[in-house]
């Protein structure tokens, strides 16, 4: 989790012996507003494929900070969260790796299992954990209601054809 937090520590240290790190604060102000430039833009693909977005549901894969780790701390997907809510959405989160009862007393949040019951009208697969990237295009589209329901890869784990071919409509950072 350092990674999000070492920019911090190095401008700090940088303002005090007098230089201006403007290429790291920028880095900083881009990564900080990630979530909602993905969140306007996955907003507005649901829009363009007539999904009622203040009646949706939307499932979030993955709450951690990163892959195949149970930490949340620093977790930029919890902005998703936050970002999703703002426009009246619905937000189901599954993940496999964090504890419910540290992200319900975080977050405020429940997680969900990722189950055959699983059903929302559109996904956001925001952090690569090995159980999602094993998940086939057909298996995706299974939890998803409608007729095209945006798939926003933020990983890049699947191949876009192939969800495309099962009648997502992919938006990829």
């Amino acid at each position: 989790h350092c990674i999000g937090v070492d920019p911090y520590y190095l401008t700090h240290k940088a303002e005090q012996v007098g230089y201006n790190p403007q290429v790291i604060l920028a880095g900083r102000r881009i990564n900080d507003n990630m979530a909602q430039y993905m969140v306007k833009k996955f907003v507005q693909r649901m829009i363009q494929n007539n999904i009622d977005v203040a009646n949706s549901t939307v499932g979030l894969l993955g709450i951690t900070f990163k892959e195949n780790c149970p930490d949340i701390r620093n977790s930029k997907a919890i902005d998703i969260v936050t970002e999703l809510q703002s426009w009246n959405i619905n937000v189901v989160v599954v993940d496999p790796w964090a504890d419910s009862n540290e992200v319900n007393e975080v977050y405020g949040l429940t997680l969900d299992e990722l189950s055959e019951e699983l059903k929302v009208d559109s996904l956001i697969v925001a952090v690569g954990h090995d159980q999602f990237r094993e998940l086939s295009p057909v298996k995706l589209r299974q939890f998803c209601t409608g007729d095209l329901p945006v798939l926003a890869d933020v990983k890049s784990l699947f191949n876009k054809q192939d969800v495309v071919d099962q009648g997502f409509s992919v938006f990829r950072l």
